[in-house]
């Protein structure tokens, strides 16, 4: 994509555009996320965030749906003031060998995909696509599991998320949701 900026010599030059993707299930979103995601779009003019298994909520490893996830997300980023991310939810088709196509489908182009999940990185690199591995930042703390843990154990996991996802999971009850989900109907 090109664009035309002014230059200090009062005239315009065209250059050309990086948007960059990055698909997670954001199962909730977490510091781990939000760490990359700030360096991504300090690095680019425009990044796409898929929120992957968008159809996936109301389980124990995917409790919360695409709409609340959007919101960690969007208000998370732009508590910060960063602004130059769209979000795009992306359904499952189980099918690896078409999976990119379908991501292709439902985002503007894009030039760089960062991803550290060795399926992603190897079906995006398969189409042609720059491939970066973002840092990860304390992932033994800063994972969708750790955090789900703790909620189901009753630690302090907000710690782990940025504020405005502790306010969305209080908003919608997604403790309560978590715990109920992870009962057993078997008789004690």
């Amino acid at each position: 994509m090109l664009k035309s900026i002014g230059t200090k010599k009062g005239g315009w030059k065209t250059v050309k555009e990086r948007r960059a993707l990055y698909i997670g299930r954001f199962q909730p979103y977490h510091k781990g996320h939000h760490a990359v995601i700030r360096e991504i779009a300090s690095e680019v003019d425009e990044i796409i965030i898929c929120i992957g298994s968008a159809q996936r909520s109301h389980e124990i490893e995917n409790p919360f749906t695409a709409g609340e996830r959007y919101l960690m997300i969007s208000k998370s980023l732009r508590a910060e003031g960063i602004n130059n991310f769209y979000i795009v939810p992306i359904l499952d088709v189980n099918w690896n060998a078409v999976w990119v196509s379908h991501v292709e489908a439902l985002i503007p182009p894009v030039q760089v995909v960062y991803t550290n999940n060795p399926l992603t990185k190897r079906l995006f690199k398969e189409r042609g696509y720059e491939v970066r591995t973002p840092m990860l930042f304390n992932r033994k703390s800063f994972s969708g599991s750790e955090v789900r843990r703790r909620m189901l154990c009753g630690e302090n996991w907000e710690e782990l998320v940025p504020p405005a996802v502790v306010e969305v999971i209080r908003e919608i009850s997604g403790v309560e949701r978590l715990r109920e989900l992870a009962k057993s109907d078997k008789e004690e």
